[in-house]
Formats: structure tokens, sequence, C-alpha cells
């Protein structure tokens, strides 16, 4: 089953279980394709219940080539017993996802992971996105900063801390550690942390030269990030134009 959206009102058919079972496992197959995976460590998670609180999330140290749509955890966030049992998940993955999915039914997927580009920006004392191109500024206003880095986040304060400052946004830069991307769907989660990934990458190497930067003025780059919302839809054909990659290669994804 495919996510249709309306572009013109932006929500999102409900997925089956199943259906987002095989999105999630695909986004991570891609992700180690793009090079954003880190060891067997990292995680992603999609909210499978209405209130965003019962979710699938990658079991403990599995590496994302190897995961399965059946693989996935189904969790509960309001579930404290979690962590004790022979299946828990990982302590930072629990920490990060179920705090975020409980606190903030919005984000109904959520991406956790450490890209070099993205990671390296996040060690900056000003990791804030620039807006110095297209790519840069399709997230004007769209990123929270959190630099309240507190070592591994696998405690509760780390957790709430993460979900409070994340709040509505689609990104949040995590300070001396990576990024978390949030999004309604995965697709929207995998378009927004490849577009985030490039454009810190863009401004890295534009850092790098050493000369001043052509920062936009904030009217240019609120519209240059309005100007980006018509164009949703290509998230939606990017994220598909990989599913029929791993259909033809991996399609064990789906099992």
């Amino acid at each position: 089953m495919s996510v249709v959206t309306d572009v013109a009102f932006g929500s999102p058919d409900r997925q089956s279980e199943q259906a987002l079972r095989e999105d999630l496992a695909a986004a991570f197959r891609i992700a180690v394709r793009m090079g954003w995976h880190e060891s067997v460590g990292n995680h992603f998670s999609a909210a499978v219940s209405e209130d965003g609180s019962t979710f699938l999330m990658n079991p403990k140290w599995r590496h994302f080539s190897d995961v399965k749509a059946s693989d996935l955890l189904l969790l509960d966030a309001h579930d404290d017993q979690v962590m004790a049992s022979d299946t828990a998940p990982d302590p930072s993955a629990w920490c990060i996802h179920g705090t975020v999915h409980r606190m903030n039914p919005n984000a109904r997927v959520l991406f956790h992971c450490h890209p070099p580009n993205a990671t390296a920006l996040a060690t900056l004392q000003d990791p804030s996105m620039k807006p110095i191109d297209l790519n840069t500024a399709r997230f004007f206003g769209k990123v929270a900063v959190d630099l309240g880095f507190g070592g591994m986040a696998d405690e509760a304060e780390e957790g709430r801390r993460i979900a409070e400052t994340l709040g509505d946004k689609p990104v949040l830069v995590m300070g001396n550690h990576g990024v978390s991307i949030a999004a309604r769907t995965v697709p929207e989660a995998f378009e927004h942390l490849y577009f985030f990934e490039r454009a810190a990458e863009t401004l890295l190497k534009a850092y790098a030269t050493g000369q001043p930067l052509a920062v936009m003025s904030d009217n240019l780059a609120a519209k240059t990030a309005a100007e980006w919302e018509p164009y949703a839809g290509m998230g939606y054909a990017h994220f598909e134009h990989w599913k029929r990659e791993l259909d033809r290669t991996e399609p064990d994804y789906k099992g």
C-alpha cells in the first residue's frame, strides 16, 4: 500500500501496519546506501496508533542492512516495563523515541542518526543552518537546536528535554551528538534527512573556504522555504524510486 498525499492540504492517508513496516524497513536499507548508518546503533521509529504512543522501532543492535519489516518491535510509549523485556530496545532508543512518541503525537515518524555532515555541523559552537542556497534555505525556521548534551541519551530527563526542544519542528540538531528528524510519514522523514544532510555538506564546505558566507536575508530565506512547499510530492517520488531499487536488489526487506 502506498501513501497518498493531498498536495493542497498536505494530509497523508493512514497506512496499514504492514505497509508502515515495509516503508520503515526500506528506510533502514536506504540509509545504508546513503551512508547515514553507524555500526549497529541509531534508530528510526513510526507511530501506529492514533495518539502516536504505540510505535514501531528497530530491535537492539541490528545493523540497518539486515532490518526486515517483521523484525520491527511494536512498543507502547506508556509501558514502563519495556526495558525489562527480553526483547528490550537500545536504552538510548527508548529514551529518545519512547519519550517523543509519548509527548508529541504529531511526530509520527522519528529518525535519529549520526550522518557525517549533520553530525559535523552539530559539533560547531553555532550549529545553526545558515540559508546560503536553496537546500539550506529549505530549513529556514524549521530547525530546533539542543545544546544541552549530557552524554549518552539514556536518562529520562534527556528524553524530555529532547522532546520539548524538538516541539513542532521537523529537524532537531543535537549539539555534540547528531540529528533527529520528525515527520508525519516515512517518505517525508526520509526527504527531510536527505536534504538536511546535503544542506549540512554545503554549509560545511562553504565554511571551509574561510570566506564570508552570502547569508540570505530573513525575508528571502522565508520566501525560499515557502517555495519548497509545493514540491512536497518530490519526497514521495524519491522514496518510491528507492523502494523500487530495493524490490530489485533487496526484496527481503518486506519479509
